[in-house]
């Protein structure tokens, strides 16, 4: 329902634009949620989007249109606008979609804005400005509600009305000492329900869940959703609190890591390419196919080795794809469901051996369901018995050795903290397909005596 309402929105924007309808486009774009229009501009060229950004009449719903979209479709919008219009639109945003914003923007641009923003705000953003992009500094929101631990419920209360008025996400107040250090937090329901002149300390929680500002997002995204929790407190290496990173926040990790995921376990690279110009989108898959590249010549060579034994046994090479193609297939299954075991936390580094020796099971017994029933098909169609055992036999091989590769190399690469998504792209089908070809060979040669 909600894909064809936004199907239908897409289709009549693009109308009015052909047309010029400006009054009507206006109308609509005005009245439409940031995230809908967000929808929208991702099948718009970019001088359309510039003439729908605007038309936007409010600022507020520009700054979480900018939020909304991919950094680069954003980043091409600012780059269009003037410095002036920049300012009152991220004095309008969060300051940690500001930060991010702003490491794309070129240094000379971005600091011009920094100079014209308000003191409090600019400075909020230049702390961010100093944490990798991807760490809990990089992704933290530095307005939250923190107080000290002798303040009581009603005064508590009391100072979210008169100066709190302006965090957005207020799931918790967090509790700190005299010197900034995170000692406890306090739901805003527990806040409510003790008697008024009740301390924090009193009523606080101590067990608090905290992570490092150098934390990886991924980390960090994870311990939110282990714990059902609403944020996660962000500290320094003194344990001062210095900010918090919110629930959607971790969505939007969630969604980008799993999309970088697939993206290299498919060997077309990790970044966003699908609102790329053709020559960039080329230029970020090119690399990734040359494993693909490479392994395809040594396989090459590999048949080339026993282009006597198809001379004479033509019929050998008709069973190649097949006995590819299944290890192929299943070590991709493996691969897929280790890097996604790895990411979600369901799998762990420590049972390395446990998961490399489960998949190992798997590829034999299914190496030998799928090696009786398609080497019964070379004996219907040859009725050539050492025929049929070679591929069976070599199905067999290429089914149990592509489920140990497709988990043993994506759990090293974890255990050297390398992203074993990459492991699963070209790398491991290639290493597939070289170690089928050779397998079926040798073992074909071999009882076929040639």
């Amino acid at each position: 329902m909600q894909s064809d309402r936004t199907r239908v929105l897409i289709d009549s924007i693009r109308r009015l634009l052909r047309r010029g309808a400006t009054s009507h486009l206006n109308k609509i774009v005005n009245k439409t949620h940031a995230a809908d229009l967000s929808v929208v501009f991702r099948s718009l060229s970019g001088s359309q989007q510039q003439t729908l950004f605007q038309m936007i009449r409010d600022t507020e719903q520009k700054g979480m249109l900018l939020g909304e979209l991919d950094e680069d479709t954003a980043v091409e919008i600012i780059e269009y606008l003037n410095i002036e219009d920049i300012v009152e639109i991220f004095e309008s945003m969060p300051n940690d979609d500001v930060a991010d914003l702003l490491g794309r923007l070129p240094e000379e641009m971005s600091q011009a804005i920094l100079e014209k923003m308000k003191k409090d705000e600019s400075e909020e953003v230049e702390d961010l400005l100093r944490y990798e992009d991807d760490t809990a500094g990089g992704i933290m929101v530095p307005d939250f509600i923190a107080l000290g631990q002798d303040i009581t419920a009603k005064e508590a209360i009391e100072s979210l009305q008169k100066e709190h008025l302006e965090v957005e996400m207020a799931f918790y107040l967090y509790v700190i000492d005299e010197y900034g250090k995170l000692v406890g937090v306090s739901s805003l329901r527990q806040l409510v329900v003790v008697p008024p002149e009740t301390p924090l300390k009193e009523f606080m929680t101590t067990d608090v869940f905290s992570v490092q500002t150098d934390m990886d997002q991924e980390e960090v995204a994870k311990i939110v959703a282990r714990y059902d929790i609403l944020a996660v407190p962000v500290v320094d290496v003194s344990h001062k609190l210095v900010g918090i990173v919110t629930v959607d926040d971790v969505i939007d990790i969630f969604r980008r890591e799993a999309t970088e995921d697939i993206l290299k376990m498919a060997g077309a690279g990790e970044e966003f390419v699908e609102t790329k110009s053709v020559l960039k989108s080329t230029r970020i898959r090119l690399p990734w196919l040359f494993a693909s590249c490479l392994g395809g010549i040594v396989a090459f060579f590999i048949i080339g080795k026993f282009e006597s034994s198809l001379y004479k046994i033509a019929y050998l090479a008709a069973f190649i794809p097949v006995i590819m193609g299944m290890g192929g297939n299943i070590g991709t299954q493996s691969s897929t469901i280790v890097v996604r075991g790895l990411a979600t936390g369901r799998i762990n580094i420590r049972d390395f051996w446990t998961v490399v020796i489960k998949e190992l099971a798997i590829g034999v017994i299914l190496g030998l369901i799928y090696g009786i029933l398609i080497g019964s098909v070379a004996q219907f169609r040859y009725s050539i018995e050492a025929l049929a055992i070679s591929v069976a036999l070599a199905v067999i091989c290429s089914m149990s050795l592509a489920a140990l590769i497709g988990s043993l190399v994506p759990m090293s690469f974890a255990k050297i903290n390398i992203d074993p998504a990459v492991a699963t792209g070209p790398f491991v089908t290639t290493a597939i397909d070289i170690i089928a070809v050779f397998f079926y060979f040798l073992i074909a040669t071999t009882l076929l005596g040639i």
